[in-house]
């Protein structure tokens, strides 16, 4: 199978983090690296998707930014989302080969991966109909929202709430759906998880997924991030 290369990288601002893609997507659509999924997390921040509608995110920009949550542009489909700390966040750079070139395919098999993920902590997710993400009932236990740029490489991707704190997402509707709460696999388990303690299992069945085999390499990754960051992250042990 096609090595599919992993790495945590702890939290990491959100600019970084789209400048890291940018910096990923180039060197894939030029063969000089192969295809990446990066896991992380973020401090507090609003993003907006193509589709966002201004109305919302609900919390005003005075109390936003007293609450420290960052507001930014996304260059992804869908609408608005909320990250934070206890989120694992996963930005698959991949190319996808010609007899995968369906944008529908893709965020289905992300689906599929993230089932995967929870079913492994002793979730049980599924999907709703038209609606893209996964969900515990009818709360929403990850969102996705994906880029797919020149050659077929993606970026952005998809959010798994893990922990237990959710407050953030008082701040916004979540993705635009205003009938439909939100969860975490902490809440459902009714005990502590962190990101780092999911990233692996999320690694592997991603991979899977989209039909690659995950190979840590967290040291590599972030020696390529100082091409692209002048604070890059700095490498740890495998999660």
């Amino acid at each position: 199978m096609t090595p599919l290369r992993w790495a945590f990288l702890g939290r990491v601002p959100y600019e970084d983090a789209t400048t890291l893609q940018g910096y990923l997507v180039d060197l894939v659509r030029r063969g000089e690296t192969g295809d990446t999924l990066l896991l992380l997390t973020h401090p507090p921040v609003i993003t907006l998707g193509r589709g966002a509608h201004a109305e919302n995110v609900v919390i005003p920009d005075d109390e936003r930014t007293a609450a420290g949550i960052e507001l930014h542009q996304a260059g992804r489909g869908g609408d608005v989302t909320y990250h934070g700390p206890g989120q694992l966040v996963g930005y698959p750079i991949v190319a996808l080969r010609e007899n995968r070139r369906d944008a529908h395919r893709y965020l289905r098999e992300l689906e599929e991966g993230l089932i995967a993920t929870a079913a492994a902590h002793g979730v049980t997710a599924s999907r709703i109909n038209g609606l893209t993400g996964i969900w515990v009932g009818d709360a929403k236990l990850a969102a996705i929202g994906v880029r797919i740029g020149t050659g077929w490489i993606t970026s952005h991707g998809f959010a798994l709430n893990v922990g237990r704190d959710l407050k953030g997402f008082e701040a916004i509707v979540p993705c635009g759906i205003r009938d439909r709460s939100v969860t975490s696999l902490a809440l459902e388990l009714d005990r502590d998880i962190a990101p780092e303690d999911v990233a692996e299992a999320a690694a592997t069945a991603v991979a899977e997924a989209l039909g690659y085999e995950a190979v840590w390499d967290d040291p590599a990754l972030a020696a390529l991030s100082r091409g692209a960051l002048s604070s890059p992250p700095v490498p740890g042990d495998r999660p």
